[in-house]
This record gives C-alpha cells, structure tokens and sequence, in this order.
C-alpha cells in the first residue's frame, strides 16, 4: 500500500504500480466525504490510467467513509469527552479547504452539538497555527472550563503545545479512529472494489461526477430557457448482482510484500490535529 497526495504523485504511483506487474491496481480516497473535488480529481487521473495497458486493471473504491460515518464518530468522541472531563468543549479540527467544504464542517459540527452529549461543539479550520486556538478562546468565553481537540480526518498525533500558552486548557483527543478500526474499513472497500472490478465495474465514471453539484446551487433553467446547457450528465448504472456471495465480510487479498508501505504524510499546519485528504494505492 502507498499513501500519496491526489495529483502527479498519484499518476506517477499508479503508472509505476501498473508497468511494474500485472495485477490490478485500487485506489481509496481517504475521506469522509467532505472533498468531493478530490474524488473527481483522482477520477481524472484514473481515467487517462485506465487506457492502453491499464485497461481493466485500475478501479476507484468508494471514498473510506461518508459524513454520516464521520458524524457518528465524532458523536462517540463527544459522549467520550463529556464523560471523562464533563464541563469540557470539543473543538473539531480540519485542515480549512474551500468556503463549501468548510461549512460541510460547520454542519457536522452542528449535528454532532445537537445529538450529541451536551457539551458545546467548536470548529477550526486550520490555515494558520493560531486557528486552534481561536477556537479554544470561543469556547472558554461560551463557559467551558477547558477544551478538548479531535480530528474530523485520520491525523494520529499532533504537535502543537497542548497545555501551554493560548493553549493551557485545551488538549489533544488523538485518532478519531483506532488503527484496527481504520484498517478493518480499508479491508472492506478494496475487496468491494476488486469485486467489482471483476464485474466490469472500474467505479471510474462515478468518480466523474463526484463534485456535480458541489458548490453554489447548480441550475440549467437560464441555459435551457436559451436552447440547452454546455455539458453533458453522464448517469453510470452498476448492475445489480442477485446471486448469493455468503456469509460474513468478503475476502481481502494481502498487500504484495515488495511493494512496503511509504512512510510519508503530509501534515497540516503545525501538525494541529488537521489532516490532508490522501489516497492509499494497493496493488492486488
């Protein structure tokens, strides 16, 4: 498995896993659905991927969880936070995107206060190292005694001074998601992807339209009030799979040992808790 930025680093990942063998090639958006740009990005990639020796042999997974995931996780951190240190704020952190993807957070944040454990929810979009605080500070001023940060992303650690400074009352809830949680979700949506594969099914063309309609409100009603509109809505239909796959999770084919794991991540401001969306590459 290799982790990497989307871009010309996913491209040249991909390619060499391709040229390097002939076994098919997974590739898994590391969101929860708050970078759908992303996901259309890597369709793109894939899709030039996808022709000549790639043909058949390169499929997107779906996107490791959805907001409904990320909320109820965040959910489980709330209740944990207002159990362990009651009279403490939960401060949700995310790496700051652009202005849809950021009130995506300010929306979690809000389901995550009203179902969650009673305790006031904060949100910190984090371009710059005072971010954190800031939002530390507004939660101090509503009353809390003290706050605790969690990542809405997959950040595992952080480095900033928990403990001291614009930070004294505040610190770090760690991974959202334990390593063997995380692990056992990647099993899940490489082998629904291979499986698919097998059935034609690349999950490319999906990737496409992962962002339509993201954004301002999306309407044709000027352009077809003036004889039609510029683009084309591709609407990909998997077929159905009626027959019986048995019991229990599907089966997850092992990394292939030669390839190793790389080690690079790319980390947000000072390390805060925020986390780039990345893709992981597998090779079956």
């Amino acid at each position: 498995m290799v982790v990497s930025p989307a871009g010309r680093v996913l491209h040249n990942t991909v390619s060499a896993l391709l040229t390097s063998g002939d076994a098919p090639v997974a590739v898994l958006p590391m969101t929860f659905g708050r970078n759908p740009t992303m996901v259309a990005d890597v369709a793109k990639t894939l899709r030039w991927l996808s022709t000549g020796d790639g043909a058949g042999r390169v499929v997107l997974c779906d996107d490791f969880g959805t907001i409904d995931h990320l909320i109820a996780w965040l959910r489980k951190a709330a209740t944990e936070t207002a159990q362990r240190r009651p009279g403490a704020a939960l401060v949700i952190t995310a790496r700051a995107s652009n202005p849809f993807d950021d009130a995506e957070l300010y929306r979690v944040a809000h389901l995550v206060r009203t179902h969650g454990a009673g305790l006031e929810v904060e949100v910190a979009c984090v371009e710059e190292d005072g971010d954190v605080a800031d939002a530390v500070r507004r939660a101090r001023l509503l009353g809390s005694e003290e706050s605790v940060v969690v990542p809405a992303g997959f950040a595992r650690t952080s480095s900033a001074p928990w403990g001291s400074g614009e930070l004294a009352r505040a610190r770090f809830y760690g991974p959202l998601m334990s390593e063997q949680a995380v692990l056992q979700v990647v099993r899940q949506r490489l082998a629904a992807a291979e499986h698919s594969l097998g059935h034609g099914h690349d999950g490319i063309e999906t990737g496409l339209l992962a962002d339509h309609g993201h954004g301002y409100a999306h309407s044709h009603a000027f352009e077809e009030s003036q004889g039609g509109h510029a683009h084309p809505h591709p609407h990909p239909h998997p077929h159905p799979h009626p027959h019986p796959h048995g019991g229990g999770e599907p089966a997850h084919t092992p990394v292939n040992s030669a390839h190793g794991h790389d080690s690079k991540h790319h980390e947000a401001p000072a390390a805060h808790g925020a986390s780039n969306d990345e893709v992981l590459t597998h090779r079956h």
